[in-house]
């Protein structure tokens, strides 16, 4: 079956540029967090974290800000004792440019009340997505910026703060490319990350060895998760038959990639949450298409 749009609503827009997004289901409600700055780029940014009942009706739950730092991407993810966890890039600029950054974490027991975000790893590192696996975080640290060779960085924490490096991720042909990377598990405990701009890798523990596939698509914000029935789905921001930026829904598979719905958006947009509720694929993603660029919500029937 083809996956099939049941709803998309926009959930938030009161920022000036509302973007990058996560969503969980923890508690029994909805949480999505997200960036708010004055634009895409070299601006300082806040996080906001806000929370709905039932997927209609959304309100603001917590902001997270710090002082002259452009707090990006953030991420969410339940740790096992029951906190949530967010991760984000926490960047430092002199006027409009770019001077370094560092990975920052906060905590919460309900989603509504957060630690101070803390400094975590050395300058220009980025922890971009954690996944828990048991009572392990993982992540990967990405380093470059621009055009500069791009590196990726796979650690492990218990705790979230300590982070011990396992690899690094080296791609065939001296490809330095590494960049934003969700990873996920198998039940075999294999490995898989889903890497930007375009490879998919898979490794067994202690996954310190990897096989890379390069898919031949491009990605941005790459997320994916592993449905109920084994399947995988992944969303990322990529192109439209007809040539244009797309928030793109794709089948996927330890080797492949293959977009296959492209849902209402357009220009600067996707980096998308993705959760399976109730046999439904729950997405945010965020999106410029009907000009300010703001949080949207879909369902999907897959």
């Amino acid at each position: 079956m083809d996956p099939k749009i049941l709803s998309v609503e926009k959930i938030w827009d009161e920022g000036t540029h509302n973007a990058f997004t996560d969503l969980v289901r923890y508690a029994g409600k909805w949480w999505c967090t997200f960036r708010e700055a004055a634009d895409h780029g070299w601006s300082i940014g806040t996080v906001r974290v806000i929370c709905s009942e039932d997927g209609q009706a959304w309100a603001s739950a917590a902001v997270l800000a710090e002082d002259e730092v452009d707090l990006r991407d953030p991420k969410l993810a339940v740790m096992p004792d029951g906190r949530l966890m967010l991760v984000m890039g926490g960047a430092l600029y002199e006027g409009t440019e770019y001077r370094t950054r560092s990975p920052r974490i906060a905590f919460s027991p309900d989603g509504c009340e957060w630690t101070a975000p803390a400094k975590v790893l050395a300058e220009d590192h980025w922890l971009w997505r954690v996944t828990w696996q048991g009572e392990v975080a993982y992540s990967v640290s990405k380093l470059g910026e621009g055009h500069f060779p791009r590196r990726g960085f796979l650690y492990k924490s218990v705790d979230g703060l300590a982070w011990e490096w396992i690899c690094e991720f080296f791609l065939p042909n001296e490809t330095w490319t590494a960049s934003e990377t969700t990873l996920r598990f198998m039940p075999d405990d294999t490995m898989v990350a889903l890497v930007r701009p375009d490879w998919i890798g898979t490794s067994k523990p202690p996954y310190t060895e990897w096989a890379w596939t390069q898919i031949g698509e491009r990605m941005g914000g790459p997320n994916f998760i592993r449905w109920s029935d084994g399947t995988l789905w992944a969303s990322a921001r990529g192109r439209h038959p007809g040539g244009e930026s797309a928030t793109v829904l794709a089948r996927m598979t330890e080797t492949s990639y293959e977009p296959v719905l492209w849902l209402p958006s357009g220009g600067d947009c996707s980096y998308a949450g993705m959760v399976e509720h109730e046999g439904v694929l729950w997405m945010s993603y965020y999106s410029s298409h009907e000009g300010k660029t703001s949080i949207y919500l879909a369902q999907i029937a897959v």
